[in-house]
């Protein structure tokens, strides 16, 4: 030891108390290094969050806000319905489906109200049903090619040549005139479809717009998805069926 001590010789552990002789070190508190570790955390979750929701939206399923009575008693005002992407394609529309379609032909009108921007911005990255302020919903009656009559001898609508029975219309939509007050005999050409809301005396569907350029059939091309589930509120919940038995053995 008195060897070392005349060669001027030093430990490791005195060279580095000389060596941090004068300099400040600031210890990192752990709680500051927990919090910026959270902080991280949530924002990578947020951020995965938000493009799974603009993946699902986009390719699988979106969600949308039923604003008005014209599906009841299928769909009350305020239900929020899950619609899936996939139809009509790849996976073909069937009579019967309950589907979404954008209104590009203005059965809207323009008095319509639009969401609020931050409404609009919630919508677009599918962290909020859309209000369908741009859309409607309503039941596929005809596809393309389709021969649909109102009413025929027994009543009732017919699709080429069949009678349908339509257990989804709401109570007092078959009266006097059928299931529809408003007649017609037409052929749904292609690429389109005749759609009909299950509130007959409250929806402003196909019946009502052959005054227009597209004589009251909706292009296939418009159509965003087919509902498949009421998603909320839950004392709503439910799937929704296109009642197969109703449009089976119809000739196409």
């Amino acid at each position: 030891m008195k060897i070392k001590r005349s060669l001027g010789l030093l430990s490791d552990s005195n060279k580095d108390a000389r060596s941090t002789e004068g300099v400040n070190i600031e210890p990192v508190h752990p709680i500051r290094k927990a919090i910026i570790s959270g902080i991280k955390e949530i924002a990578i979750i947020i951020v995965i969050a938000v493009l799974l929701s603009l993946i699902i939206k986009t390719f699988l399923f979106r969600a949308f806000y039923i604003p008005s009575g014209s599906m009841e008693e299928t769909l009350q005002v305020g239900d929020r319905v899950f619609v899936n992407l996939l139809v009509p394609e790849p996976i073909s529309l069937k009579r019967g489906d309950v589907v979404v379609f954008k209104d590009s032909q203005g059965w809207l009108g323009n008095n319509v109200p639009k969401p609020a921007p931050v409404e609009q911005l919630f919508i677009n990255f599918g962290l909020a049903p859309d209000s369908s302020s741009e859309h409607l919903i309503k039941r596929v009656i005809g596809l393309p090619g389709d021969h649909i009559v109102c009413c025929d001898s027994q009543g009732k609508i017919s699709v080429n040549d069949k009678s349908i029975n339509e257990p989804y219309l709401a109570p007092g939509s078959t009266n006097d005139y059928g299931p529809s007050s408003s007649k017609f005999d037409l052929i749904v050409p292609e690429g389109k479809i005749w759609v009909m809301g299950d509130n007959r005396n409250n929806s402003s569907d196909s019946r009502f717009h052959q005054e227009l350029n597209g004589k009251g059939f909706v292009p296939i091309s418009d159509v965003v998805g087919s509902a498949f589930v009421i998603a909320w509120p839950i004392s709503n919940w439910g799937i929704l069926g296109n009642y197969p038995d109703t449009f089976s053995g119809i000739d196409h």
